[in-house]
């Protein structure tokens, strides 16, 4: 043994950690050394520990950068240490004598009394008087910084070191331990060393080498732990930290008598709780609801222990604002957990670092205050506002948040009991409510990145406080909060990409609860003057030159209340009507436009409808065909910029507001609704149901259903109704639209009635024709499906190309169409799709669409294009007459094409349609042909592919194209 220990330390000495040759050896050594100090006796291993323990430090290991040294450094130093002192029990260490679960339970939340067993006096001298090696201090320090360790699993390693040597230590030396141990929790050391002394206490609990004594030293430590949280630039560290606290409490539910825990039951139980429901991170929740179930079942003192562990269970803590929102008002219904649940809101999560939670707080610090109303106007409240104006960016936001729902819910609550706004707010508070604004305007809070957190969250404040129906009428605060909405609107440019959608919808709905509350006189009529103001400068807005100014000022006359609209209808749909209309200088306000479309929806419903009301007024006669025109306009928008398909957006939100003034008309006078636009809706919808894009197709689907089967009255004058209920049974569980598998084999079934085959055929065209493959294959195997059922139904067939003709002629260089048609065109003729036609010679269908070929790639660049039409023309040889010449003469015409890649890929077509149809060859040149075809290259200068083409149209009697010459200007 002596001998390899020799060589090990040997090789330890010369090695370095600064190689990874020299971390392997390590390593090896390491692991060695471990195992012997292990499972060696300790009488063998004890003379050389002190020299191994020398060697080791001498290696330096806590500066190495591999995690795996600093890890075997830390179990080798805990096994040296175990060497040096006597493997005894600490007959000092505390023993928990009952530890029946069903014996808790059993006693119904009363206190199992203490069995700890206790050491007579006259056994103090069976504790050997013995030397504690003075190695176990070096041990012990090391282990102790060890605890810090950046990485988890040092830490871990060094906590079960701590727990494990603490064990064979006398009482004092032991208790030594545990004072430098809690050292590590302070707020001048890192979370690592939160963590790893989280984890030794826990190990220490365990152990029973935590004495009730120390339990109150102990116990702050845990609590501040519980909610240990620090922010490091844009996000915080500590999630760790709470998890371990979390293991610390169960661990102690388990190692302590209930009757030791009493003192601390109330703050331990609320501190769990706490963490339970209000911590961020989802393992954390649910660390601390196994802690609490534990010690509900351990030590049967928590209150109301078994009925909050059936609301917050291991599931039920998962999502976070279930947890927010909904546990916390079950929990708080206890008494002993409600202050403490809001007093953590108030002081840890109003001011956190991410906004999410911020919000979910304020919004559960009004759910939570019915439960203790007059604490939160009272206490809360006062305390709230003058953090509402403080200097902190993240606690002024969620004190603003706070205050506002705070606020609204002590309204509501006084509201239902009859009272008095004034019962729960005093002057102090309501002027502190209304400086809030005019605070932070005059110290120019508004601007820059702290403005994009403080517009919404006084918007909201506007809006709460308008909901509240605070006695603010006529104050100059009305003016000013005005001035704030407008400006939010007007400077939406201004903020960032991701903070604008939150200011928009924030202005807007302060704008509607401003509105309803202040501008409405006794008679439920508007300030002629302001109403003036008001709707000529909103509308003046959407003609400015900054899209998301038009954006901002749409939605806010969507959502102006009744009686600013009144006189002011037509005025106000015009406006939004000029914004869908697109020109050339706002080709890419797609966000404008989508935003006009969701408005006019919201004024039409908003207005209500009169048939032979003014247009002034109501939605009537006289301007419901404007509207729709306006919205169908919109469903065929297909802008595309660097984002993309941008006009999705405003198809998605035309197909919106069509079916909500669609069942809007219908609930109150359907016969507004005229037999064509309803033809139209329908079969806008189908088209949009039947195109490449998931997410849109899935929109159009559901519009699609509800118009069909909304039954409140059923609308009026659907084409094919019969036929569409029985394709989309109502009976049926959901269609998923999503899913191209179950959509196209249903939507295909449309081609089948007259007044909805053009719009889908139109749609299904880009689809089968598309570049995405699990659309491309389903929607194209449904289309050839429904093909199949009409080969033997010579009218249906004759009007399906009809239709696809005219989809064809219709969208003749609209490459958003013609490419994907195009496509569509050669899948469909190479799967004998008109086979009927190749019978007849010269039939109509063929020679038309040869034409459109021809047409449609004049002056074509777009390579995709002549590759899809390279493969039209050469399925277009099946059929018989004098078209076949014609097509050659095309298809030699693109062999000298200017561009390679389209001369080699006709050539290749051609070849392989030789092969499939040779009987348009004579069989005594088919050879040659083959061999020109095949041989040639077809990549090389145009005069020597010139010569070959030349020579295949000898071989084949097709004219040779000639040379146009350019001519002179």
């Amino acid at each position: 043994m002596a001998d390899f220990l020799d060589w090990t330390l040997s090789v330890l000495s010369k090695s370095s950690f600064q190689s990874m040759e020299g971390t392997v050896v390590m390593n090896g050594m390491l692991q060695a050394l471990a195992q012997l100090f292990k499972h060696a006796k300790r009488e063998d291993c004890l003379p050389y520990a002190a020299t191994v323990l020398e060697c080791l430090d001498n290696c330096r290991l806590s500066e190495s950068n591999q995690m795996v040294l600093r890890k075997l450094g830390m179990k080798l130093v805990q096994r040296l240490g175990l060497t040096f002192v006597k493997p005894k029990v600490a007959k000092w260490r505390y023993q928990r004598g009952c530890r029946s679960l069903a014996a808790n339970l059993q006693a119904q939340g009363s206190v199992v009394q203490s069995q700890m067993t206790t050491v007579a006096a006259n056994e103090a001298d069976d504790e050997e008087e013995y030397d504690i090696p003075g190695e176990i201090e070096n041990v012990v320090e090391q282990l102790l910084v060890g605890l810090k360790d950046k990485d988890t699993i040092v830490r871990w390693s060094a906590a079960k070191g701590i727990g494990r040597i603490t064990g064979r230590l006398p009482k004092e030396l032991a208790d030594d331990v545990i004072g430098s141990l809690l050292d590590c929790f302070s707020f001048q050391e890192t979370d690592n060393a939160w963590h790893g002394g989280c984890l030794a206490l826990a190990e220490l609990g365990r152990r029973g080498l935590l004495l009730p004594s120390r339990i109150s030293d102990v116990v702050p430590v845990i609590l501040r732990a519980l909610t240990y949280d620090e922010k490091r630039g844009a996000c915080s560290v500590g999630s760790n930290v709470r998890d371990a606290a979390c293991y610390v409490c169960w661990a102690f539910a388990r190692a302590y008598d209930p009757a030791e825990l009493i003192p601390f039951i109330h703050q331990i139980s609320s501190a769990l709780i706490i963490a339970a429901v209000f911590d961020r991170d989802v393992n954390c929740r649910r660390a601390a609801s196994a802690a609490f179930q534990e010690n509900v079942g351990r030590q049967g003192t928590f209150p109301h222990g078994i009925d909050i562990l059936t609301a917050a269970d291991y599931f039920a803590v998962g999502n976070r604002v279930n947890c927010y929102l909904t546990i916390s008002v079950y929990i708080a219904g206890f008494p002993q957990y409600t202050q403490p649940m809001i007093d953590h809101l108030v002081n840890m999560k109003i001011n956190h670092w991410d906004s999410v939670i911020r919000e979910l707080s304020t919004k559960a610090l009004h759910n939570l205050t019915p439960r203790a109303p007059e604490y939160m106007a009272n206490v809360v409240l006062p305390r709230l506002l003058p953090l509402s104006v403080g200097t902190d960016l993240h606690t002024r936001h969620g004190a603003i948040l706070a205050c506002a729902e705070i606020t609204h819910a002590l309204c509501k609550l006084a509201e239902e009991n009859n009272r008095s706004i004034t019962h729960y707010f005093d002057e102090k508070s309501l002027e502190g409510l209304k400086q809030i604004h005019q605070e932070l305007r005059s110290r120019q809070l508004y601007r820059g990145l702290g403005g994009e957190l403080m517009r919404p969250a006084v918007c909201t404040l506007i809006e709460k406080l308008s909901l509240s129906k605070m006695p603010f009428r006529g104050d100059p605060v009305i003016a000013d909060w005005q001035w704030l909405i407008n400006d939010s609107l007007r400077s939406l440019t201004l903020a960032s990409s991701a903070a604008r959608p939150h200011i928009k919808e924030s202005a807007v709905s302060a704008l509607a609860a401003l509105c309803n509350e202040y501008y409405i006189n006794e008679k439920g009529e508007a300030d002629p003057a302001l109403q003036d103001e008001l709707v000529t400068k909103y509308v003046s807005e959407l003609q400015n030159t900054e899209e998301m100014v038009r954006c901002g000022f749409s939605r806010a006359l969507g959502a102006l209340p009744r009686f600013l609209l009144k006189g002011r209808l037509q005025q106000v749909l015009e406006g939004l009507k000029q914004v869908t209309v697109i020109s050339p200088g706002n080709v890419s306000f797609a966000e404008a436009r989508r935003d006009a479309l969701i408005a006019i929806a919201k004024v039409c419903q908003t207005a209500g409808v009169k048939g032979e009301g003014s247009q002034e007024e109501y939605v009537c006669k006289d301007n419901v065909a404007q509207i729709y025109a306006t919205l169908l306009n919109a469903v065929i928008d297909y802008t595309t910029d660097s984002r993309g398909d941008v006009g999705g957006w405003v198809r998605e939100a035309a197909m919106r507001s069509l079916m909500e003034v669609t069942l809007l008309l219908v609930q109150n006078e359907a016969e507004l609704i005229d037999a064509n636009i309803c033809k139209q809706i329908m079969c806008c919808v189908a088209q949009q149901s039947a195109e490449k894009i998931d997410k849109f197709r899935a929109h159009a689907g559901s519009v699609f259903l509800t118009l069909l089967h909304f039954d409140h009255p059923p609308i009026p004058h659907i084409p094919h109704r019969e036929e569409l209920e029985r394709i989309f049974p109502r009976s049926e569980e959901t269609l998923n639209w999503n899913a191209a598998s179950e959509a196209f084999p249903r939507i295909t079934q449309l081609l089948a009635l007259p007044a909805y085959q053009y719009s889908v055929l139109l749609g299904l065209s880009v689809s089968v024709g598309g570049l995405t493959e699990t659309t491309l294959r389903y929607s194209a195997q449904s289309l050839f499906d429904y093909m199949k059922k009409i080969q033997n139904d010579s009218s249906a067939l004759e009007n399906f190309c009809d239709t696809l003709l005219q989809v064809f002629e219709d969208n003749l260089r609209n490459d958003r169409v013609s490419v994907p048609l195009l496509t569509m065109l050669d899948q469909m003729l190479a799967n004998g799709c008109f086979d009927t036609f190749t019978m007849q010679e010269n039939h109509p269908f063929p020679v038309k669409l040869f034409t459109l070929c021809k047409e449609e790639i004049k002056r074509a660049k777009d390579i995709r294009k002549l590759r899809s039409s390279i493969g039209v023309f050469c399925g277009l040889i099946q059929f018989q007459g004098d078209m076949r010449e014609k097509v050659f003469f095309q298809l030699f015409l693109l062999l000298c094409h200017p561009f390679p890649v389209v001369r080699k890929t006709t050539a290749s077509q051609v070849y392989e349609m030789l092969i499939t149809y040779s009987d348009v060859v004579d069989p005594a040149s088919m050879d040659l042909v083959l061999t020109i075809l095949s041989d040639t290259n077809w990549e090389a200068e145009l005069p020597v592919v010139r010569e070959k083409r030349n020579c295949l149209c000898d071989l084949m009697n097709v004219p040779k194209p000639q040379l146009v010459s350019k001519s002179s200007a």
